[in-house]
């Protein structure tokens, strides 16, 4: 190898490494700032969130090095999952058990916060890692002017706990709570009205119920599915100003992956959804950046740092 090409390696390598390092956040001083932000109407700017906070090799679901980890790709929304413990503590797991995500066997409910803090965390492939079961207070505190949470509750977990640790850690800023039907959403409304809900909207009457059970539209961000939902769909949304969450994480996750020349990711927000809901944060993300790039898309509430 000659000097020059020596020189165009090393510096490919620098300009990696360097991209590697660098980190996305998403801060917003308060509550009207978010809202601004989800309001499509006043913010075009698509960004992912992170199913289960982005796994991949050494980095398991539902830690916060992993969800620190995803913010060295994109702007990202951290989606996670909120469980109880034996002793009530509210702790970040997916799975009722906990054989596939940790070192521990069993229902998580029959642990308490100390024992399983004794645990250690899988990846996907099984490897342990270092990390730890979070609880919601710290995630929360971790998150607070770098991502948005997308928060799923789990079911038992009583949605005045969960309300209590975004009080207690002033997140009302970068949380929004997913709901699965229109009576989840309208109770969770009538316990935190100014906080933001994900609930599923898959035409006109289910935004016409939401709105009829109490739950106003700029309180609204809409899961739309996980396949892309017909255009009249994005338009209702659109018109409203209301953020539309596409699930991408399975099929078409899976066909952006075997065929990458197609631009899935790519097209899927170019049809209108505002946010794509991936287990691919690599893969999806790349393409996000080529269409913000394409279209000039920028956001006041996006730093990029090292």
């Amino acid at each position: 190898m000659n000097r020059f090409n020596l020189i165009l390696v090393l510096l490919c390598i620098f300009t990696l490494s360097c991209t590697a390092q660098q980190k996305h956040h998403l801060s917003f001083k308060d509550s009207t700032e978010l809202q601004e932000f989800l309001d499509t109407r006043k913010t075009n700017f698509p960004i992912l969130s992170a199913h289960r906070g982005g796994p991949m090799k050494g980095f398991p679901e539902n830690a916060i090095e992993t969800f620190e980890n995803a913010t060295r790709y994109q702007p990202v929304i951290i989606e996670f999952d909120v469980a109880l413990s034996k002793d009530s503590a509210l702790v970040i797991m997916h799975d009722d058990k906990l054989d596939r995500t940790t070192t521990g066997t069993g229902m998580v409910s029959d642990y308490t916060y100390k024992e399983l803090q004794a645990l250690n965390l899988k990846d996907d492939d099984g490897q342990v890692t270092d990390f730890k079961i979070p609880t919601l207070k710290e995630v929360l505190q971790w998150g607070k002017g770098k991502v948005l949470f997308t928060v799923d509750i789990k079911r038992g977990v009583p949605y005045e706990k969960v309300i209590e640790a975004i009080r207690l850690t002033k997140a009302e800023n970068c949380v929004i709570v997913i709901t699965y039907n229109a009576g989840q959403a309208a109770a969770f409304h009538r316990l935190a009205p100014d906080l933001m809900i994900s609930a599923t909207v898959k035409g006109k009457e289910d935004l016409e119920r939401l709105n009829q059970m109490g739950v106003p539209t700029n309180r609204i961000v809409a899961f739309v599915g996980v396949s892309a939902p017909d255009k009249a769909v994005y338009e209702l949304l659109a018109a409203n100003g209301i953020t539309a969450i596409l699930g991408t994480m399975g099929n078409l996750d899976k066909s952006a992956a075997a065929n990458p020349s197609k631009r899935v990711f790519y097209h899927l927000v170019k049809d209108g959804a505002s946010v794509l809901s991936t287990d691919d944060i690599v893969g999806a993300g790349k393409e996000l950046t080529e269409y913000r790039q394409e279209n000039g898309l920028q956001t006041r509430f996006l730093t990029i740092s090292k």
